[in-house]
């Protein structure tokens, strides 16, 4: 067994278990990170390798939101199990919208737009884009401040906190939809039809649902948490269908490869733990904009760099 192999493929592991939930790209990141840690493999199993990964990552979900995902939970009332069961029904029908075009496209877009210099403009526009939504949601609520605070001025249409908030705690509280309980099937649809934005290499699947969530007027908390639970069918019906495609064609999974991919997903579950505490954590009290920024950057990085290697 070539312990570099399994190196390397714990390094893959890192990489996707901090990529995945943060909105920076996860796929643009493994693809970039190909273009200077090769691993010794088949293109057959790379190519299964980059989805089926993702396994570890949703894992991670399924464990650290497993009492709010069960619906057979024992110490849930009936109202509660009844909220979880529309949960999994909005999170089923929000995730067709990817499914019915990725499927069919996803080899296509792979083929076509998996070079860096499309991988970096997606960083850039989707960077930009978390730049311009948050800065927009800051300042209506300093408008609604404004107003509120001139003379016989109209009032604030949201509760002002109990404690000084920062601009983007304010934005939150204006936000139409403050808990996954108020999250609507309209709401909902429209954040699955934000996914399909993800098929293209360097978009980030939760950077595109984030990005609607916002735009549809969804707290950062609930947006994330959707996201979350969005990454489950997805993922596990990519994953799926990967395997599938990877036996039919006639390949084994054996010795150092079955070793790679084991690695692989242990370590991106272990770092997905960590890396979805610290976005939820984050965005209870700051915004997107330094996602965003780091975006920009190294899109823009990417750029310089295959362009002074040819």
């Amino acid at each position: 067994m070539d312990l570099i192999e399994l190196l390397k493929a714990a390094v893959f592991g890192v990489v996707e278990g901090v990529t995945e939930w943060l909105p920076i790209s996860s796929t643009g990141h493994m693809l970039l990170l190909d273009q200077f840690l090769t691993m010794d493999v088949s293109e057959d199993f790379w190519n299964m390798f980059l989805v089926v990964i993702q396994l570890g990552a949703i894992l991670a979900v399924c464990v650290m939101f497993f009492h709010r995902l069960n619906p057979f939970s024992p110490r849930k009332s009936v109202g509660e199990k009844r909220e979880t069961w529309a949960l999994w029904a909005k999170t089923v029908v929000a995730c067709l919208p990817a499914a019915v075009v990725g499927i069919p496209l996803n080899d296509w877009m792979e083929e076509h737009l998996g070079s860096p210099f499309v991988i970096a403009a997606a960083l850039i526009v989707y960077g930009i884009a978390f730049i311009v939504i948050e800065t927009v949601r800051e300042r209506r609520v300093e408008r609604a401040l404004d107003a509120a605070a001139a003379p016989r001025g109209g009032g604030r249409h949201f509760a002002a906190p109990a404690e000084p908030a920062t601009r983007s705690e304010l934005a939150d509280a204006d936000a139409r939809v403050q808990t996954l309980e108020e999250l609507d099937w309209k709401t909902a649809i429209g954040i699955g039809l934000f996914q399909v934005l993800s098929i293209v290499p360097g978009t980030s699947r939760s950077g595109s649902t984030i990005i609607g969530g916002l735009l549809l007027g969804c707290k950062r908390t609930v947006v994330a948490e959707f996201t979350f639970f969005l990454a489950i069918p997805v993922m596990v019906g990519a994953s799926g269908l990967r395997l599938v495609k990877y036996f039919l064609a006639g390949n084994v999974l054996a010795g150092t490869e079955a070793a790679v991919l084991a690695v692989g997903c242990l370590v991106a579950f272990l770092v997905s733990l960590a890396s979805i505490r610290f976005l939820m954590g984050f965005v209870r009290r700051h915004d997107f904009k330094p996602f965003g920024w780091y975006r920009i950057v190294l899109g823009v990085l990417v750029i310089a760099w295959f362009a002074l290697v040819g």
